[in-house]
C-alpha cells in the first residue's frame, strides 16, 4: 500500500484526534461494558484459583448451559477476578490461556492407573484410586515406621515416603495438612511453592 504525504498525514491526524478523545473520557466505554455484560448475562460464574503456579490467583469462570440432557454446560470465558487479593482482576499469560486448558479434548478427568511393566492404563474412578493410595501408604507406613534409634531415642518417622502440598491453599488449610502430615511421621514434606 502505497500512501501520499498527504494521506499520511491525514492518517495521523485522525488517529490523534481518535486517541485524544479517548483520553478526555469520550471514548464508548459505556457501549462496551453494555455488549460484555449482554454477552455473559446468561452465563453462571463461578470463583475459583487459579492451578498453574504457587501464587493463587482467583479467577471468574462463566459457564452456559445446565448439564441437563439437552444442553452440555461448558466454560465459555475466563477472567481474573478484581475482589481476589491476590491478583486484583490481572491473570498471567498462563491463566489468561486457562480457557484452552478447560475445554482441551486431551484433558484428564479421571484417575488412570499404569501398572508396573505394562504400556497401558486403565481408568480408575476415584473411590477405587483413593482407597489404593490409602492401603499403599499404609502398608508402607507399617513397613518403614521407626519408633526409636538403634541407641533408644524416641524419634516417631517415617522415611520412606513424602507429601508435596498444594500451595493455593488457605493458611488454615495448610496448617491442617501439616498437623497430618507430623502426624504420620513425615519428614519429607514440601511445598509446591518451592518445587
Amino acid at each position: 500500500m502505497q500512501l501520499s504525504r498527504r494521506q499520511f498525514m491525514k492518517v495521523t491526524g485522525s488517529t490523534l484526534a481518535g486517541s485524544s478523545l479517548a483520553l478526555m473520557g469520550f471514548s464508548p466505554a459505556t457501549a462496551l461494558a453494555e455488549v460484555r455484560q449482554f454477552k455473559l448475562a446468561s452465563t453462571t460464574v463461578t470463583r475459583q484459583t487459579c492451578t498453574y503456579c504457587s501464587v493463587g490467583c482467583g479467577i471468574l469462570m462463566y459457564s452456559l448451559g445446565t448439564g441437563g440432557k439437552n444442553a452440555k454446560s461448558s466454560v465459555i470465558h475466563v477472567e481474573g477476578d478484581p475482589d481476589h487479593p491476590v491478583n486484583r482482576g490481572t491473570l498471567c499469560p498462563k491463566g489468561a490461556g486457562l480457557l484452552d486448558y478447560i475445554n482441551s479434548p486431551n484433558r484428564l478427568l479421571y484417575p488412570e492407573y499404569r501398572a508396573p511393566g505394562s504400556n497401558e492404563w486403565q481408568r480408575l474412578s476415584w473411590d477405587e484410586a483413593l482407597d489404593r493410595i490409602a492401603k499403599l501408604l499404609k502398608a508402607d507406613r507399617d513397613a518403614n515406621f521407626q519408633a526409636t534409634t538403634p541407641e533408644g531415642l524416641k524419634v516417631n518417622r517415617w522415611l520412606t515416603t513424602g507429601m508435596l502440598a498444594a500451595s493455593a491453599s488457605s493458611n488454615e488449610a495448610g496448617y491442617i495438612t501439616h498437623k497430618v502430615a507430623r502426624s504420620w511421621g513425615l519428614l519429607a514434606f514440601d511445598n509446591q511453592a518451592r518445587v
